[in-house]
């Protein structure tokens, strides 16, 4: 049976108060019910740009979409919110509502055309499609799939995606398996991972690779191969990162797939040259391995430039600078439950994540620093003067935009 899901904007406060006469007990009850009521989390920080706030449970998974223009997000509230990114600075978050039926999605992916997403069901252990429909006056509305797709996986989930190619999705478990799938629901292939259990998994953003980190110290990558027609042929392996000294509890990917960030039980975070020709026996190297903070369900981001390079620990979150490993901006107590999910937006401006009701919205501003310093190296090396004039507009904007940023304050 097909769903059809009402789309709502979310605002700031939803009154659920009936107007009426209130007996003496009732008032009673309900001054009680407040105090009993746990405060919310305040979290403040020069860098915090804003907080996008409408669910009314804890937030377990975001994602941005290909275009840059919407943020996803799901929590156990039975809702998936869409917000738009470029609200992030203003002080009102509308965000476009989808209902899931009967269910609450723990993860949501948005497809590279940016007009659907996928859902994973909490109860309904399987993969729901959404399609995003824009009406006459601009807004979208959400309708899901006639059909969920089937139950295979035997343990819980750990992530799912899209490739950018549209050429097929990922679910991976904790029990060692990942599974292929076609945009219909028909399983391509499966990879038993032989990592003794699963941590993380993820599509690489170039839509070639599959990884995943477990149990053991190496992170493995599989090419997912298709035809010249667009065929589905083979899972290949491509190459591992060896390196850690104990298990690997995430991964991340730069935008164009170069370069890959590791957090580790051994206490370091890596970071990888992962611009090789794996068929001709060409290796990834290991760059950078830098001390951080770390445990189980930590997350990693990497900036789409790789210049930053983000790692959770509980609810806390660290920033370093990709090229000399320098810890730039520590983030303490930045949700009141653990980190989720974390990662940058498309043009690298933004460090997100989740963790309890609110989403947080981070200045990139150590990709800023980043960009700078590059670009007066590159000034000292440039040649030609038309290249030393452009490069010093640039830096220009540049320090004018961080400027802007750290001048900016959140109330």
């Amino acid at each position: 049976m097909k769903r059809f899901l009402c789309t709502r904007v979310c605002l700031p406060a939803e009154s659920s108060a009936v107007k009426g006469p209130a007996s003496k007990k009732q008032k009673q009850e309900k001054q009680r019910s407040r105090k009993d009521k746990p405060s919310q989390h305040s979290f403040s920080h020069s860098l915090l740009a804003s907080s996008l706030k409408g669910h009314s449970g804890n937030v377990t998974c975001i994602d941005f979409s290909s275009n840059g223009k919407y943020l996803a997000s799901c929590a156990d509230d039975r809702t998936v919110r869409i917000w738009s990114t470029k609200d992030f600075l203003d002080r009102e978050h509308k965000c476009l509502r989808a209902n899931v039926e009967l269910d609450h999605a723990t993860l949501v992916r948005f497809s590279p055309d940016s007009r659907a997403f996928i859902t994973w069901l909490a109860n309904g252990d399987t993969i729901r499609i959404f399609k995003m429909i824009k009406k006459d006056d601009g807004t979208l509305s959400f309708k899901a799939a006639a059909e969920d797709f089937p139950q295979k996986h035997k343990a819980p989930i750990l992530n799912i995606g899209i490739a950018e190619t549209g050429k097929f999705i990922m679910s991976a478990s904790t029990d060692t398996s990942i599974h292929i799938w076609d945009l219909k629901g028909d399983i391509l292939a499966s990879i038993n991972t032989n990592q003794m259990t699963n941590s993380y998994a993820a599509i690489s953003p170039c839509g070639r690779f599959v990884a995943s980190c477990g149990f053991t110290p190496d992170v493995k990558v599989w090419e997912v191969c298709f035809g010249k027609g667009g065929e589905f042929r083979e899972v290949v392996r491509a190459f591992d990162l060896k390196g850690h000294s104990a298990g690997v509890h995430a991964f991340a990917f730069s935008n164009d797939s170069h370069r890959m960030v590791t957090v580790s039980k051994d206490g370091t975070w890596k970071l990888w040259n992962t611009d090789v020709e794996y068929k001709k026996q060409q290796d990834p190297y290991l760059l950078k391995t830098v001390p951080c903070a770390s445990s189980e369900g930590s997350r990693a981001a990497l900036s789409p430039d790789g210049r930053v390079v983000a790692i959770s620990d509980g609810v806390n979150v660290a920033m370093y600078d990709a090229g000399s490993g320098k810890l730039e901006e520590e983030l303490h107590g930045v949700h009141s439950e653990e980190i989720t999910d974390l990662r940058f937006d498309i043009n690298g401006r933004f460090l997100v994540c989740s963790g309890d009701k609110a989403i947080r919205v981070f200045h990139n501003a150590p990709g800023y620093r980043a960009a700078i310093r590059d670009m007066q190296d590159m000034l000292k090396k440039a040649q030609n003067e038309a290249m030393k004039q452009r490069l010093q507009q640039q830096i220009k904007e540049a320090q004018s935009a961080l400027d802007t940023v750290l001048a900016a304050t959140v109330d």
